[in-house]
């Protein structure tokens, strides 16, 4: 299917069916959800594309990966097929040429299908980093394979072991040697790395104490993991607490053309924070569909769950609760879209795509407790998806940026408070 050509928006999502009266129990069916929202652009054929796409890998697809702690494949490929991921690419190098908005609600539909983006959703906005500041010939080298699957560039090599989000603190290097550049360093938290072909690294060019501005001396890299041997390029696995393919880099020697330095040399902080503006965005739009996720199972169970002979819906300790997630879910929403459309219209971003990060995040957050809670004992029987979509939404207040850092980006740039750090 082509994503220019039209979609729609029916997001279906695995529900709870009716319970007997003992409530020891009960059979899962699929069910629409109807929560409707304006969003400023028409993107409802865009949503029952996606839904669609998502109906064919239901509740008992994703338990089956998070018990074996597997990557979605098949999923990825239909994601692939089906032109979602390379929506940003533009028709000139064989993608969708689609804006940010169009890629907000495709994740906003996976996430509110019970499905999980974070997969995939790198292969949309990592090349951005390319597309913005790569030169003419590196674009045509990698954004239409990228486009058509033929490639995958999701890894993304920035943070490490000992400087977490103090990004001028890494201490991978890339030394030039002729017409190649040799790296040495670690990188950890890189998802998806095993899953990926190319991967988009961060190295120190130039000594820390040898810059004339602190932000200087970092340099950006295409990398292609498949020419590496197993003793440049060593990759493991990370166990964690939900299935996100997270993994440990260790780079040894590792050479690479320098044809595969993208823009200038030293420059390359300012083309990574870039990118990160879309990633925020996208990410909050995930965060934004798993809201929608929990509010509907949310409301569903209240409807159905009768306890004392009557629904616990029908009580306002458990209504209210509902009632604010959604709320907060139409403001996330609002806020997310906005920051989409500035983006698209290449204003700066950066405090509004903070904003809607943090603020879609603990939406979803919010909307995940109040399922749990909703849910009591059964909210923690796989079966359900609440635990595995509960595991999955609290990342989102650590990573990719945690909401810490959020609140003193916005107290220093927006409200001209002191620097805290």
């Amino acid at each position: 299917m082509c994503l220019a050509r039209g979609w729609g928006s029916l997001i279906v999502s695995k529900m709870p069916g009716p319970c007997n009266p003992g409530n020891t129990r009960y059979e899962g069916r699929e069910r629409v959800l109807d929560l409707k929202f304006e969003t400023g652009a028409d993107h409802n054929d865009i949503r029952e594309a996606v839904g669609k796409l998502c109906a064919q890998f239901p509740g008992e697809y994703w338990r089956d990966l998070d018990k074996r702690d597997a990557y979605p494949s098949e999923f990825v490929t239909a994601m692939t097929e089906g032109g979602f991921l390379s929506v940003l690419v533009p028709e000139a190098y064989g993608g969708s040429g689609m804006g940010l908005e169009a890629a907000v609600a495709i994740l906003e539909a996976v996430h509110a299908a019970g499905s999980n983006g974070a997969a995939c959703h790198a292969q949309m906005y990592t090349m951005g980093t390319v597309l913005r500041h790569g030169s003419e010939a590196q674009k045509q080298k990698w954004l239409p394979q990228i486009a058509s699957g033929a490639l995958r560039l999701q890894a993304f090599g920035v943070t490490e072991p000992t400087a977490g989000t103090d990004t001028l603190a890494i201490k991978t290097t890339a030394t030039r040697q002729g017409d190649t550049y040799v790296v040495n360093g670690q990188k950890v938290w890189t998802s998806r790395a095993q899953h990926s072909d190319l991967m988009l690294l961060l190295a120190r060019t130039t000594p820390r104490d040898q810059v004339e501005k602190r932000t200087d001396g970092l340099s950006v890299f295409v990398v292609d993991m498949r020419d590496a041997s197993p003793e440049q390029l060593r990759i493991q696995p990370i166990d964690a607490m939900l299935n996100h393919a997270t993994t440990e880099i260790f780079i040894d020697n590792l050479t690479i053309p320098a044809e595969n330095l993208i823009g200038i040399e030293g420059k390359g902080l300012r083309y990574i924070l870039d990118g990160m503006n879309a990633e925020r965005i996208l990410i909050a739009a995930e965060c934004v569909g798993d809201a929608h996720w929990f509010v509907g199972k949310s409301r569903d169970y209240a409807n159905e769950r009768v306890v004392f002979g009557r629904p616990i819906g029908q009580n306002q300790g458990v209504q209210f609760p509902i009632a604010r997630n959604y709320m907060e879910l139409e403001a996330a929403r609002m806020m997310v879209y906005a920051a989409a459309r500035a983006f698209d219209a290449g204003q700066d971003v950066g405090a509004m795509a903070n904003m809607a990060k943090l603020f879609a995040s603990e939406a979803s957050w919010k909307a995940a407790d109040t399922c749990l809670q909703t849910h009591g004992g059964f909210g923690f029987a796989s079966e359900y998806d609440v635990e595995r979509k509960f595991r999955e939404t609290r990342l989102y207040q650590v990573a990719p940026i945690s909401t810490n850092l959020i609140l003193s980006y916005l107290s220093e740039h927006v409200l001209k408070l002191p620097r805290s750090f």
